[in-house]
């Protein structure tokens, strides 16, 4: 809420603006202010509206909408792409891991896991693989409530540094052959370090990039995070793929396997460094500030509040998050393993259809992700809901036609679909919670929807397939998930275009 001063002055958090008069400067940041640390290198300026109303201001009918005199953020278009590329290049490292732990989960069941039982390698690999499903929510409850006592930034950075940290480390562990059963237990560790982090980067990541955008933008610079993770999960499958062809056997087994979660590394002091470099967000900093004005402010935003507070945004998000994730899952981790398994495809063949589908969708992701400021998020979202609903039957078909055209042309359309998803919830999700709690509840809604629908998806479509027969039961399970996303589109509101809820309107500098 802005506040008025004995001066004149309107003051939003660590930024004020002086009224504006006739023939004067439309806004000013106070450079005392300005230097300390909460203040943001963004050169946010906040101004009262020109023709303030008289009386008292009422406050706003809708709960997305800032109050009247909260005055207007400006954001620096250079910040605001560093915050983007420091944001996506988490959720990169992030599906890098995925891709290459998915690729080469084979090699690992030979080094990490006792000789004698191919598939019993194959299933512990992919159980150390899931362990880290089952922490993410967890660190979510940590990491969110976190985020919204100490900054996003702050946190981002922490996770950065676990995710870097557990990703490096399996590429030192022993193999079973040296220590024994230490070296699956080392693994198991580190996959846990992983999961832990990632519950506390989706969330954070898009809080970050949505609080730092203007309000009209908000969707298309969203949309590069998920450009990130699809570059990320090409980036890790491709180089295993290439090292695949390039490497024998033995090398493979032997020092091969460790190059690509040794690159994490690397990776990870890029991020960190690009972390580290930005500000934290305009609608943190004007939270914060306004904690230190009433001590008990702070105090109050306790985990309950996350759960109990948001109960109603925690179910759309979750709603939200289910039908993103089924099909996300479905299409980029299930669908190899179903050409393979189920339709006697050549393995190779598959994982090269996949990944182009991927590039298709990271060429569609950021027009997408523009569309959605235009025309709005519910009618992308519902168009994704209704594509699935309506076409994953004939999909599912044309996959089980094994020509390679139709395979494509179905896991294309697939994709294409699946877009409407990644290139609106970066902005959507955000924009279901107040900045008290953002981060937390979101965090919350976000890892216990994955956690439950979305990494479990192809283990129930396997084991539905295995009880009924039906080879179809992937197109079922797809429509099933767009019905519950129907559903929560139905009953959200429209955020494009307008301020975050608790924040006041933001454009671009």
């Amino acid at each position: 809420m802005a506040t008025e001063r004995d001066d004149g002055r309107c003051t939003y958090g660590r930024f004020r603006a002086a009224p504006v008069s006739s023939g004067g400067p439309v806004s000013v940041v106070d450079r005392k202010q300005a230097s300390e640390p909460l203040a943001s290198a963004t050169s946010i300026a906040l101004r009262k509206p020109e023709q303030p109303a008289p009386g008292p201001v009422p406050g706003p009918a809708d709960p997305a909408a800032p109050d009247a005199t909260a005055g207007v953020t400006v954001t620096d278009p250079a910040m605001v792409r560093r915050a983007v590329k420091a944001a996506a290049l988490g959720n990169a490292m992030e599906w890098f891991d995925f891709g290459v732990y998915s690729y080469i989960a084979v090699t690992l069941g030979k080094v990490f896991f006792p000789s004698g039982n191919p598939t019993a390698q194959l299933l512990s690999t992919f159980g150390a693989f899931a362990a880290a499903f089952l922490i993410r929510p967890l660190g979510g409850m940590v990491f969110g409530p976190l985020g919204d006592r100490v900054g996003r930034q702050k946190v981002l950075a922490l996770t950065m540094i676990m995710m870097a940290a557990g990703t490096f480390a399996i590429g030192l562990i022993p193999s079973y052959a040296s220590i024994g059963v230490g070296a699956p237990v080392l693994l198991l560790l580190a996959r846990l370090v992983q999961g832990f982090s990632t519950g506390g980067e989706y969330a954070g990541a898009s809080t970050f990039i949505a609080e730092y955008s203007p309000d009209k933008k908000r969707g298309f610079l969203g949309s590069w995070l998920e450009f990130g993770t699809l570059a990320g999960y090409i980036g890790g499958a491709g180089l295993v793929t290439l090292m695949t062809a390039l490497l024998s056997t033995d090398d493979l087994l032997s020092w091969g396997w460790r190059i690509p979660f040794l690159i994490a590394g690397p990776m990870g002091l890029i991020g960190l460094y690009l972390r580290m470099r930005l500000e934290e967000t305009p609608a943190f900093a004007a939270e914060l500030e306004k904690a230190h004005k009433d001590e008990q402010t702070r105090a109050k935003v306790r985990l309950r509040d996350m759960v109990a507070g948001q109960w109603k945004a925690l179910l759309l998000c979750m709603g939200l998050v289910l039908v993103f994730n089924v099909t996300d899952y479905m299409l980029l981790s299930y669908m190899p393993s179903y050409l393979t398994s189920e339709l006697k495809y050549d393995e190779t063949h598959g994982l090269l259809v996949i990944l182009a589908v991927m590039a298709l969708m990271m060429c569609a992701q950021p027009f997408v992700g523009a569309l959605t400021d235009r025309v709005g998020r519910r009618p992308v979202i519902a168009a994704g809901c209704a594509g699935f609903l309506a076409l994953s039957v004939p999909a599912l078909l044309l996959i089980r036609n094994g020509s390679l055209w139709a395979i494509g042309l179905g896991l294309a359309s697939l994709g294409l679909l699946l877009v409407c998803f990644t290139a609106s919830m970066p902005s959507t999700l955000p924009a279901l919670f107040p900045t008290k709690v953002r981060y937390g509840s979101l965090s919350i809604g976000f890892n216990i929807s994955v956690s439950v629908f979305g990494g479990t998806t192809p283990l129930i479509v396997t084991a539905l397939i295995g009880a009924t027969g039906d080879k179809m039961m992937p197109a079922y399970y797809m429509m099933a998930a767009a019905v519950v996303g129907g559903i929560a589109v139905w009953y959200m509101t429209e955020s494009a275009g307008k301020p975050l809820p608790g924040s006041p309107p933001a454009v671009e500098g």
